[in-house]
């Protein structure tokens, strides 16, 4: 893939489900960790920080709206958002209140990433039907960009009770209030997005990252062919990975809880058992695990944006539970040592291209 040398810099940051052992005392816990972790992020210059929505008794981030907002006053530069906000069984109004207001609280620095969501939980939990899987969020986020679009809006639809010329507030500092699409590589979803001209993010936890490029290439044909501006197009994405001073180090502190928790999850979907063998497949160059020392972490980010153009990298840290100390010190490590050295070389290389 060829980079455009207009394209926008390269964004670096953190994303989490708010992972955690499980019960009142850790979800609180990681709750309290996570502001530590935004305050942290922010100081050492990393530009973003998500929180993924999920209704498990392994996570903590049921609401990601109010974890992100308890640091919004304490920060002063990182973009806030969801990562993601399962937009299927919410109500687009209430999703775009509470980032309006995380918004406002931040002045300007709140997102919103919407999908469907790769786990379940929510629509029995909220009163909505798999079978409109696909019909939920397709309405539900024509309903989020007109509320986005306009302070006033008429509704009918058939998820959602109607209204007439109703005014929905607060409005957001930001116009338009980002909403990017969330897809773990669904053809369907980048062709959406692009249509939309919306940002998008992928979530790639398995294979290789450069499998992505035709999903990419939907994606910009998609935009370009509904009339938007190529260079303004913005593309995420979304891996499991961990900074250590060593690389050895790094695979040795992240693979005990990548293996708990993928294990886990595996015994619910039928995959096949995680082992140390595959973890080590998945972190080599070409991998999709961003596990090792910092130089090795950013020549792998380099290499992704060298292959699918991506504007935004988030490191998603914490499978499973990791001690919070080591945690700090990786997201240290991604702002003071990785992130340099990623933007030192795509300045080099851009520039010659």
């Amino acid at each position: 893939m060829t980079i455009d040398k207009n394209q926008k810099k390269m964004e670096i940051g953190i994303s989490t489900f708010l992972e955690a052992t499980g019960g009142p005392a850790s979800h609180a816990e990681r709750l309290r960790n996570a502001v530590e972790e935004m305050v942290l992020a922010d100081q050492v210059g990393l530009d973003v920080y998500g929180i993924g929505e999920h209704h498990r008794p392994d996570y903590a981030g049921s609401s990601p709206a109010v974890a992100l907002a308890a640091a919004a006053a304490t920060t002063k530069h990182i973009r806030l958002s969801s990562a993601v906000t399962v937009l299927s069984s919410d109500d687009p109004v209430r999703v775009y209140q509470d980032f309006a207001t995380l918004d406002g609280l931040s002045n300007g620095r709140a997102e919103i990433m919407a999908g469907r969501g790769s786990f379940i939980e929510s629509f029995p939990l909220f009163g909505y039907s798999l079978d409109d899987y696909d019909a939920l969020f397709e309405e539900k986020l024509e309903l989020l960009l007109a509320i986005r679009d306009s302070e006033k809006v008429s509704w009918r639809g058939g998820h959602r009770p109607a209204f007439d010329n109703l005014g929905i507030y607060p409005r957001a500092v930001q116009n338009p209030l980002p909403v990017w699409i969330a897809s773990g590589g669904n053809p369907e979803s980048a062709v959406r997005a692009g249509v939309l001209g919306l940002p998008i993010a992928f979530a790639i936890i398995g294979g290789l990252p450069e499998r992505f490029a035709p999903l990419v290439d939907l994606y910009q044909r998609a935009a370009i062919k509904a009339g938007h501006d190529p260079r303004k197009l913005q593309i995420a994405t979304h891996s499991h990975g961990f900074v250590g001073d060593t690389t050895d180090q790094a695979a040795d502190l992240f693979f005990p809880s990548t293996q708990a928790q993928m294990n886990k999850i595996g015994r619910e979907r039928g995959w096949p058992a995680y082992d140390r063998s595959a973890f080590d497949a998945a972190r080599t160059l070409r991998g999709a695990l961003y596990v090792g020392d910092p130089e090795f972490v950013a020549e792998k980010i380099v290499l992704l944006r060298k292959n699918l153009g991506v504007t935004r990298f988030f490191l998603h840290l914490n499978v499973g539970t990791m001690p919070h100390r080591e945690m700090l010190h990786a997201i240290e490590l991604l702002g003071t040592k990785v992130a340099p050295i990623v933007h030192k070389e795509l300045a080099r290389t851009e520039a010659q291209a």
